[in-house]
């Protein structure tokens, strides 16, 4: 018995043995697929990418092969957990700030493809106003401070632009609108030379805006209320502002805080930094200036514009500048001017010109508004504001007696990108009765964000209808609802102030995010249909043209988050991909955020080139699930600044 049972227990040993020798063989037939598999979907879906970095929060690669290892499928948080699911396996990425104070992030794991960083003079680089370059171009009428980008790719830089040394998070809003870190902005020179007028001081590692003006010295809010006293300010009728030679941007910083957005610009000029100081406050701003293009808005885009003794020549080259901002004021939308010549009998001694050529300037301006059919409200003591009217009807009419300027003939008055001022009027649509809105009545603020934009419910905008406006707006609600809950630092106040959607369409991100303590800089492309900009500023939005072949005017670490919507299926085949994320990174501050909606085979392709930029991705699914082609590319920019020799 006991032999017949050692040999039966030996007989099934075998048997057992036997029976393994073929699972292994099957495995490792499984294993040699799953390899093939995984390298065939990495070629399938564009090439290979960097390796990830190690450590938590690392870039990740999309995962392009079936997953052979487990039965059970890994998703980050807020992704879908379908099995064939594009989200990475890796943990969610820290979309959190930590460089308030001194600190650096841990060596990033060597790249495939680096970027290195730019020599320290490039820290402020704006590529197209570049002080060097604006040097070859004409000073008459300022040409030579208007946009002139690289001519070419042996112009453009193929580095990374490093942020100073010691740089830190910006002060939350709203507190940004009143301090910034020395760092970020290391100019004292506006300190100097606005000491006595209160824009700006340096309080240790701080500089302090105390609300000053040239021509506000008892503050911006002051001031704002004085015009108030004048024009309505305060039911909602007022939204868009446009504030020309800027300063720091403190009458925009003040509007804040009565629902009114301003669009402030000054050029890049002997005041270092004006607009970096805007943005760093989180105030909207851009580089510009009005010299002999036209300004990158469409018509009929502002409820006012303003300039406080902001040095325009207003009343040379037959109005020009005055005839500019009459094609972006909408009908009946309000010009401010104060400072010379306006209370030149006050003034006269302290502005160093006389008398005479004081009046002579003023009454020149008087005699331009009057000749565009503008009706001066009031003058009262620095301030002078006029209106421009509803319709053209009774401006017509003059212009049987008063020939000059005249009405624009052919001309398409939303076409401004790189398009030429000319001394003409931009008329408005036609009215049939002279109480009529020319172009459509808007609604008063909050109402007007979410109304139809009169552009799409009279039908001048080409295929769109009313019902495709409102069904982006709804969807653009659940979209940012997803991101929201895939970057959860999204709904978090004061992580984020100064966000940018670089292709805007009718601005239903930004119009999403209104309840939220941020602003968006609506982009439209100049490559699309660039004629839902106006339904942007209907909307109360604001926003500009960018052509993104090219360098966007601003100041290097001026967004928090940006937002690319289509960006590269746009531009696929028109410029380098690689030259639209050198941009974004120039303009993304330093553990910024940003979000690219694309299709997934462009994405791998695009996270091939991020992951040697120190940026860390993720790609996730769609906020409709796995089965979407459209795909999202989470990146966090990393911690580094100039001289940091281990990033």
């Amino acid at each position: 018995m006991a032999v017949g049972a050692a040999a039966a227990k030996l007989h099934l040993s075998s048997a057992a043995a036997a029976a393994r020798r073929p699972s292994l063989l099957h495995l490792a037939a499984v294993a040699v697929l799953c390899s093939l598999s995984y390298l065939l979907g990495i070629w399938h879906h564009g090439g290979f990418s960097a390796a990830p970095a190690a450590g938590a929060g690392a870039a990740v690669s999309i995962a392009t092969a079936v997953s052979c290892a487990s039965p059970t499928p890994t998703v980050s948080a807020g992704s879908s957990s379908s099995p064939s699911s594009s989200s990475s396996s890796a943990g969610p990425l820290d979309f959190a700030a930590h460089h308030t104070a001194e600190g650096m992030e841990a060596e990033a794991a060597p790249r495939q493809r680096a970027y290195e960083a730019c020599p320290a003079k490039y820290s402020e680089y704006t590529p197209c106003e570049d002080v060097e370059r604006s040097l070859r171009f004409s000073r008459d009428r300022l040409v030579y401070r208007e946009r002139h980008c690289p001519a070419s790719d042996a112009e453009r830089l193929r580095c990374l632009v490093p942020a100073p040394r010691g740089y830190r998070n910006p002060f939350p809003w709203p507190a940004s609108r009143d301090v910034a870190w020395f760092a970020n902005v290391p100019h004292k020179e506006l300190t100097v030379e606005k000491a006595v007028q209160n824009w700006i001081r340096v309080d240790g590692d701080k500089f302090r805006f105390p609300g000053g003006g040239t021509m506000f010295p008892r503050g911006a809010g002051a001031y704002i209320d004085d015009i108030g006293r004048i024009i309505p300010l305060h039911d909602g009728s007022i939204r868009t502002a446009l504030d020309t030679g800027c300063g720091v941007a403190s009458w925009g910083a003040y509007l804040l805080s009565r629902n009114i957005l301003a669009m402030s610009f000054a050029p890049r000029d002997s005041h270092e930094a004006q607009v970096q100081f805007a943005l760093e406050r989180g105030v909207p701003a851009m580089i510009g200036v009005l010299a002999s293009n036209r300004l990158t808005y469409p018509a009929r885009s502002f409820d006012m514009a303003h300039c406080s003794r902001c040095l325009i020549p207003w009343q040379l080259y037959d109005g020009l500048y005055l005839i500019e901002i009459d094609r972006v004021l909408r009908p009946g939308g309000y010009w401010i001017l104060s400072g010379p010549p306006i209370n030149w009998r006050k003034h006269w001694k302290g502005w160093a010109r006389t008398r005479e050529d004081l009046n002579a300037e003023q009454q020149a301006i008087e005699k331009v508004a009057r000749s565009l059919c503008w009706k001066k409200v009031k003058e009262e003591n620095d301030i002078a504001i006029w209106q421009k009217p509803t319709n053209h009807i009774h401006c017509k009419t003059i212009r049987k007696v008063i020939k000059s300027p005249p009405f624009c003939s052919s001309q398409n008055p939303d076409a401004a990108w790189y398009d030429k001022m000319e001394a003409c009027i931009t008329p408005l649509p036609e009215v049939s009765d002279l109480k009529e809105v020319a172009g459509g009545e808007l609604k008063k603020w909050p109402e007007r964000l979410t109304a139809v934009p009169p552009r799409i419910a009279s039908g001048s905008i080409e295929g769109v209808t009313e019902e495709m406006y409102v069904e982006d707006t709804e969807l653009w609600k659940r979209r940012v609802g997803h991101y929201k809950s895939v970057i959860s630092q999204f709904g978090q106040k004061g992580r984020y102030r100064n966000l940018l959607d670089m292709n805007a369409k009718f601005g239903g991100f930004a119009a999403a995010l209104v309840d939220d303590p941020v602003w968006v800089m609506n982009m439209v492309p100049t490559v699309g249909n660039s004629t839902t900009l106006g339904v942007i500023y209907e909307r109360g939005l604001i926003g500009s043209y960018q052509d993104w072949c090219e360098g966007m005017s601003t100041y290097p670490r001026t967004y928090d988050l940006i937002h690319a919507d289509s960006v590269f299926t746009l531009y696929n085949g028109r410029c380098d991909m690689e030259n639209i994320l050198l941009e974004m990174d120039r303009i993304l501050r330093p553990e910024g955020t940003v979000i690219i909606r694309d299709d997934v085979d462009l994405l791998v392709k695009i996270k091939s080139i991020a992951d040697g930029m120190r940026w860390n991705s993720q790609i996730v699914d769609h906020e409709d699930g796995p089965l979407v082609r459209e795909k999202l590319l989470l990146v966090v920019k990393t911690y580094w600044t100039l001289g940091d020799n281990k990033q």
